[in-house]
């Protein structure tokens, strides 16, 4: 088994076919499955069902129909975020539009690569305010690398061709492509490839060797060195390169929430992950080190805290294929624009030439930072309630499945728990809405990870919260034999806000009592839910019960699995860096934690 895949190939990688007249509609199915795409996931309507009726006999296009449109764009975010594909998701236009901007908003956040294909209302009534218009390019343009509006059936199969190569390539992202119905009605001469004209599209992927050369005098002469790893490294698939540079370096290792995996977590190396609720050790690495080395990383404000505060005396050294993140929020000594994967083998045999090959002396750093980590391991506290720790439960899922298994989250304390208990020894491994924080991001994401990657297990980790909003993809699930499993970490409220309610707000808990878990009125009662959506419904309350749970549910395999774990509700994400201070200030647990206060 293996997390590489296979690029999308690109047009001029296809053989030219004689033109044949066919519809703008027939046009739309016939170069997405010239570019090799398998699977689509969508939601037909009046304006993109002109499209549907050729995608019927498709025989190289699986279509999965989705129950509600944010679910297929998650569900091709989850399918290209565990396989390194291209995520296709179709909806109609109007509301079903509108139901993707938040999906898009996510993959455009994380970098994930996804293809929107709409339908829009004929163009001779756009702009009149006709049913179910929507200007979904101009609602869109900030949030997708680009963004089509197609009007003419001709214009359609170099349309999408170059909406995937700008999708997959470069900073992976989402790209939309709106297509009026009367361009999916007209007919035309159909020739592949196209020819695709991006003149002003020019991803750099080549680093300037003396910015390679500089970088690696600077990682040479540092004596408190770190590896700031982001999701850059997960999208670049670069894992294997980022392994050979820290084992040469003997620098220490943090990965981000979107990098959980791309190092893995038991390297000696890895100090586990940074930010608000990252590992003391991972945090203070990075507050007291002389160089940083960001590796497709964005310096994100979970990660800094305080930017002004954060890291005061290190150097930077700042990575990244998109020359806009860099210097964004901290200004980089030595800027490299390139990819990853060919940077680090620059960046390896640069730092061999600057060190003659000899070992770096940074046994004083480890000193440190290994006392960190025997001081402030990663634990929890049982709760004094009763009630099973969500921190066990996450940890027993990730043992019992172990690391060639798929995890994608919610959004919450489920959500750092996950990150934080789960051991995750490969890329593409661990999938969550990092950037836009998307709650209902799981269950969805689960099912285009299972689509992507059959033969693999996936787990949606869920709140019971988050779970609520996007659960109608079970339905999706069950009738097109995607056996996922969800573990629904029910503590009857939206968890991370009740946290932040109970630290900064004197425990007045406004609005977040869900009433589905314990000693309430179970509604809905998941079990029955999970029933009723044809999956196999199991409760836990006791920590006896745990794992033969889970192995029931690892040995389930004809429809999904949804396991009410009812989990106590005064759980908390430790560690913790209160919003708006330095990164110095991380508590252990909140025994430890002076009296809190919001800070601008």
């Amino acid at each position: 088994m293996t997390t590489e895949s296979t690029p999308v190939p690109s047009p001029a990688a296809v053989p030219p076919g004689a033109p044949v007249e066919i519809t703008g509609a027939e046009a739309v199915v016939r170069s997405l499955e010239m570019l090799g795409i398998t699977d689509v996931f969508g939601l037909p309507g009046g304006a993109i069902l002109p499209v549907y009726d050729p995608l019927f006999e498709s025989k190289k296009l699986r279509h999965i129909l989705v129950r509600h449109e944010q679910g297929g764009g998650h569900a091709a975010q989850g399918y290209a975020s565990s396989s390194g594909k291209l995520g296709v998701t179709i909806a109609t236009s109007g509301p079903g539009a509108t139901n993707l901007v938040t999906a898009i908003a996510d993959a455009h956040m994380d970098s994930v690569p996804l293809l929107a294909i709409t339908g829009q209302v004929f163009s001779t009534l756009m702009g009149t305010d006709a049913f179910q218009e929507a200007d979904i390019v101009g609602i869109t343009m900030p949030i997708t690398k680009h963004s089509f509006l197609v009007k003419s059936a001709d214009e359609i199969p170099a349309t999408i061709a170059a909406a995937v190569h700008i999708a997959t390539t470069g900073r992976p992202g989402p790209v939309l492509v709106d297509i009026t119905k009367d361009a999916q009605q007209a007919k035309f001469s159909f020739r592949w490839p196209p020819k695709v004209e991006l003149p002003g599209y020019r991803p750099i992927t080549k680093a300037h060797g003396k910015q390679v050369a500089a970088a690696a005098q600077l990682i040479a002469e540092a004596k408190r060195p770190v590896l700031y790893v982001g999701g850059g490294v997960v999208r670049g698939r670069a894992s294997e390169e980022l392994l050979t540079l820290a084992e040469t370096t003997k620098a220490p290792v943090v990965t981000t929430l979107m990098a959980r995996g791309a190092f893995p977590d038991s390297h000696q190396q890895h100090l586990g992950m940074p930010g608000m609720h990252g590992t003391v050790p991972a945090v203070l690495a990075l507050q007291e080190s002389d160089l940083i080395v960001a590796l497709g990383a964005r310096f994100d404000d979970r990660v800094t805290g305080k930017a002004a505060l954060f890291a005061p005396n290190a150097k930077v050294v700042h990575v990244d294929i998109d020359p806009a993140e860099i210097s964004k929020i901290r200004t980089a000594d030595v800027p490299i624009v390139g990819d990853l994967k060919d940077v680090l083998v620059d960046l390896t045999a640069a730092y061999r030439e600057a060190t003659g090959g000899e070992a770096p002396e940074l046994d004083e750093w480890w000193a440190t930072l290994d006392g960190l980590r025997s001081e402030f391991p990663l634990g929890y506290t049982e709760p004094r309630d009763g009630l099973l720790a969500p921190q066990y439960v996450i940890e027993r899922i990730g043992e019992l499945t172990g690391p060639e298994g798929v995890y994608a989250a919610g959004v919450g304390q489920h959500q750092m728990w996950a990150a934080q208990f789960i051991k995750y020894e490969r890329p593409n491994a661990w999938l969550n809405s990092g950037g836009a924080g998307t709650m209902g991001y799981a269950v969805p994401a689960a099912m285009g990870a299972k689509v992507a990657q059959p033969d693999r297990v996936v787990w949606a980790i869920d709140g019971d919260g988050c779970f609520q909003m996007t659960n109608q993809e079970l339905a999706t699930c069950t009738l097109n034999d995607i056996p996922i499993k969800v573990a629904v970490i029910n503590n009857s409220s939206l968890g991370m806000v009740r946290q932040w309610q109970t630290l900064f707000y004197d425990g007045r808990y406004s609005n977040t009592d869900l009433n589905t878990g314990h000693d309430t009125v179970r509604v809905p009662d998941f079990v029955k839910l999970a029933e009723a959506y044809g999956a196999l419904g199991i409760r836990v309350t006791k920590p006896e019960e745990v794992d033969a749970a889970i192995k029931l549910a690892l040995e389930t395999n004809d429809r999904p699995v949804v396991i009410d774990f009812v989990v106590s509700a005064d759980a908390m994400v430790w560690p913790m860096v209160p919003q708006g201070v330095s990164n110095s200030y991380i508590q252990y647990a909140r025994d430890h934690a002076p009296a809190f206060s919001e800070e601008d």
